[in-house]
């Protein structure tokens, strides 16, 4: 009877440790390393889709101390041209994810819907794409080595009109691909450090909609096979 109870009161602790250490690996995983996020919006069009479901790597740019925006450790700062998750900074319990276009210290000048120049550089953009039935068109944008497609409605400099912005000490400043219809720093400033999340990595689900009675959840019968597993450009 006593070595039973010996027995019994033994695997206590072991049974724990079986249910404790998956939650901590998990938890460990979505802290540090990856984080699923899903596009909400069509800011980032044509790179993102409403409905696109991507993978974070939270690692990338450094180590924060768990449920707080402070670092322990940083290893980079992020590049122009990133596409990256932060906290929205007028709500940080709501995440946006935008492309990366001043860090601190820069000059950012925006021309007509979003023709970029940086520190005096200009963001070149050559078509990739005629006027499509919506009347949008697509450009490829070149920062550096770093390309991508970016959507205007019209023409990107169809007005003369221009702005500048200068990026503080420790904030940055992003802008969406779909350059006519991105709520971002153009209109709500600029981001703190501390708010940035990560760089977006792949996309590992896409869908066109979601069950109606899960909102969060596609529809298995309407995935966008084709991007699954796209890397985010």
């Amino acid at each position: 009877m006593d070595q039973a109870k010996k027995s019994l009161k033994g695997t206590w602790p072991q049974a724990i440790g079986t249910f404790l250490l998956p939650l901590l690996v998990v938890f460990g995983i979505r802290w540090i390393i990856i984080e699923p996020f899903v596009i909400p919006s069509g800011s980032m069009i044509p790179n993102l889709l409403v409905h696109d479901h991507i993978f974070v790597k939270k690692y990338s740019l450094g180590l924060k101390i768990p449920f707080s925006d402070y670092w322990l450790a940083r290893w980079r700062t992020p590049k122009r041209g990133e596409v990256l998750v932060f906290r929205y900074p007028e709500n940080p319990d709501v995440f946006y994810i935008k492309r990366l276009i001043g860090l601190p210290g820069d000059t950012v000048v925006v021309q007509g819907s979003g023709k970029i120049t940086v520190n005096g550089e200009e963001w070149t953009l050559k078509e990739h794409a005629p006027l499509d039935d919506d009347g949008f068109r697509y450009y490829v944008e070149s920062v550096g080595e770093q390309k991508h497609v970016v959507r205007f409605y019209g023409s990107p400099t169809a007005s003369s009109e221009s702005k500048e912005y200068k990026v503080p000490d420790h904030e940055y400043f992003f802008m969406g691909d779909n350059r006519d219809q991105s709520s971002d720093g153009r209109v709500w400033g600029f981001v703190p450090e501390k708010y940035l999340v990560g760089p977006a990595s792949i996309i590992w689900l896409s869908c066109e909609n979601t069950l109606t009675s899960v909102s969060y959840i596609c529809d298995p019968r309407q995935i966008r096979w084709q991007r699954l597993f796209n890397s985010v450009q």
